[in-house]
């Protein structure tokens, strides 16, 4: 398989494998164990805190709460930038899907747990391509 078809099929498995598990997991906020991964760059951090974002609040969205249908539907602009901005961190910082799913996870935990969800949505929304 050469590295085109290998990223192809790297977006396809973030796609089918990690969207719907991430979705639950992003709403958890007990820390998990054993969370040590390499250093990202704020870029890098950037990406995966907007698609932490996007998820929570498509989760939000399709459970119907109202803080969360105040902003527009991300279920699948969401969940598209989730996936092409995963699949950039693991090129651009050589971590693999398990790594990245960590990150994500870090990143997620930490807009419940410290109640940030509403502050980084306005510059994450401005980061979607349009409709």
């Amino acid at each position: 398989m050469g590295q085109g078809e290998a990223a192809v099929q790297v977006r396809r498995d973030i796609g089918r494998r990690m969207i719907r598990p991430f979705l639950a997991l992003a709403l958890l906020a007990v820390p998990a164990a054993g969370m040590a991964q390499a250093p990202l760059s704020l870029e890098h951090r950037m990406l995966l805190r907007c698609s932490a974002a996007f998820a929570i609040t498509a989760n939000r969205q399709a459970s119907g709460e109202a803080d969360a249908l105040a902003y527009p539907a991300l279920a699948a602009r969401g969940r598209e930038y989730f996936v092409r901005a995963s699949a950039r961190v693991m090129d651009e910082a050589g971590l693999d899907r398990g790594a990245v799913a960590q990150a994500l996870e870090t990143e997620a935990r930490d807009l419940v747990a410290n109640g940030t969800l509403a502050q980084v949505m306005p510059v994450c929304l401005a980061l979607l391509p349009p409709e």
